[in-house]
């Protein structure tokens, strides 16, 4: 799958409104509820999100898009659910032209959400809804203006585009780049991450400086550009890249620096899209590939992995190893379906394939605080997040859709386990769930970054047990 992020043009919009339950303002007839790959906008039109539906959500940009990015790790707890929040993060731009590209190191502080009420104040209140209503509304415009999240930006330049940045688990300092020109390179972005957190506001055009600054390795070896590139979570600084050339080099850390060993692992027939580490064996790792399949390897053997299967009748562009159930892996490919595959099943990994978005896949992830969750982002535009232990219910699923035909017409083919959707972005091109920070989530498109933390997906912290999960069929 050639991946490529196009320049986004300017235009004048208008805004389509959307309904909401809690309006006083019913129209007489039932909601059109928009269909993304089904329905068209007009000229000039866009959507509006349901502030309803979300704790938080916002968007920002560090200047060029964006093909990848990763969520840095840091020292403010390991699990947090308290308003505000703050982040880490780095990121590689696709500039329009090859000198322009950096990479960006940044924070995002001030994050300013709430836990909204299970019942609105006007269901309590009574005849009073309409104008409490509306000075509560114009209340929290007032909030959320000023408490707007306050973005710190350190560029660090970078031959050619970005086309996967990831940091390391154990060292967050510590970041890998794939580039367009076919070199992979290992950088340590410290001193930059250390300004941003000593920095207070923001100083006038600092963000607009290019740092020169040398990488702690550059591997040549590579036939040609890649995608597929993953720190493993267990041994610190061992790292695993894959080209479009069909080839996985592994990296070995020494005590200051990588030996890259030149033999590479040969087993699928095209290019390599994605690599994931166990995150339970230290020597294991698994890739997919454009000829459709995922291969399991252990770096002690190279001639051939220890497991290989088909996934999907096209490309398979991206893959998530589930970090709390470590016998589970998803896969996203070209036609918009993604699945999930058990591998203690090794005649028949199946466990579940779904088949609801129109357009390529994109990015899929586990989230790292639910065994059962997972979320996806396409082509088509949309980010949707997943609880596949969900099952259908039918008189449930009656009662729900009798009281939506009141407000709107909903599709009637909604699989169960979708749990939300989440548009607005353009041309979505990869999605992480925050580490430290239950059901957020950010996601880079080609006009910029979303910050999103949907309001009905529980904020747990997570179990240390190797859950399973039944097989689901949408």
């Amino acid at each position: 799958m050639v991946r490529t992020v196009r320049k986004a043009k300017s235009k004048k919009t208008k805004k389509v409104e959307a309904s909401s339950s809690s309006n006083p303002a019913v129209a007489s007839g039932p909601a059109k509820v928009w269909q993304p790959g089904v329905d068209e906008l007009e000229d000039g039109e866009e959507l509006q999100f349901d502030p309803e539906a979300y704790n938080y959500l916002r968007g920002f940009s560090i200047g060029w898009s964006c093909l990848s990015f990763d969520v840095v790790r840091d020292q403010l707890g390991l699990v947090r659910s308290e308003f505000p929040h703050m982040f880490y993060g780095v990121a590689g731009t696709q500039a329009e032209k090859a000198p322009w590209n950096y990479i960006g190191i940044f924070k995002l502080s001030n994050i300013s959400g709430k836990k909204r009420e299970p019942i609105p104040a006007s269901a309590v209140d009574g005849d009073a809804g309409v104008d409490s209503d509306s000075s509560s509304d114009e209340e929290d415009e007032e909030i959320n203006e000023d408490t707007k999240p306050v973005l710190h930006l350190k560029k660090v330049a970078h031959a050619g585009g970005v086309n996967r940045i990831r940091s390391m688990t154990q060292k967050p300092h510590v970041c890998a780049t794939w580039g367009d020109t076919g070199h992979v390179q290992v950088w340590d972005l410290s001193s930059f991450l250390n300004s941003l957190a000593e920095s207070g506001a923001p100083a006038p055009k600092q963000d607009d400086i290019i740092h020169r600054h040398l990488p702690l390795k550059v591997f040549s070896g590579h036939k040609d550009e890649g995608y597929a590139l993953d720190w493993s979570p267990l041994v610190t600084g061992r790292l695993v890249s894959g080209d479009c050339k069909k080839c996985i080099h592994l990296w070995e850390p020494t005590p200051t620096n990588w030996n890259v060993d030149p033999n590479p692992y040969v087993g699928h027939t095209a290019s390599v899209e994605d690599l994931q580490w166990s995150p339970t064996e230290a020597d294991i790792f698994a890739s997919c590939s454009v000829d459709g399949t995922i291969a399991i390897w252990d770096v002690r053997e190279k001639n051939k992995p220890r497991m290989s299967f088909k996934a999907h009748e096209t490309d398979v562009n991206v893959i998530s190893w589930n970090r709390l159930a470590s016998c589970m892996i998803a896969s996203g490919c070209d036609d918009g379906s993604f699945s999930v595959h058990d591998l203690r099943q090794i005649q028949d990994p199946l466990a579940a394939h779904f088949k609801y978005h129109k357009k390529a896949i994109t990015s899929i992830e586990w989230s790292p605080h639910e065994a059962s969750s997972l979320a996806v982002t396409s082509e088509d535009h949309q980010l949707t997040i997943w609880d596949l232990s969900l099952e259908r219910d039918a008189e449930e699923e009656a009662e729900f859709r009798a009281k939506m035909k009141e407000q709107a017409n909903a599709p009637e083919d909604l699989p169960p386990q979708l749990l939300f959707v989440h548009q607005g972005q353009r041309d979505l091109k990869e999605l992480h769930w925050h580490p430290q920070i239950p059901s957020m989530i950010i996601s880079t498109a080609i006009d910029g970054f979303n910050v999103l933390m949907p309001s009905n997906i529980d904020t747990t912290i997570p179990g240390n047990t190797d859950a399973t999960m039944a097989s689901a069929e949408p």
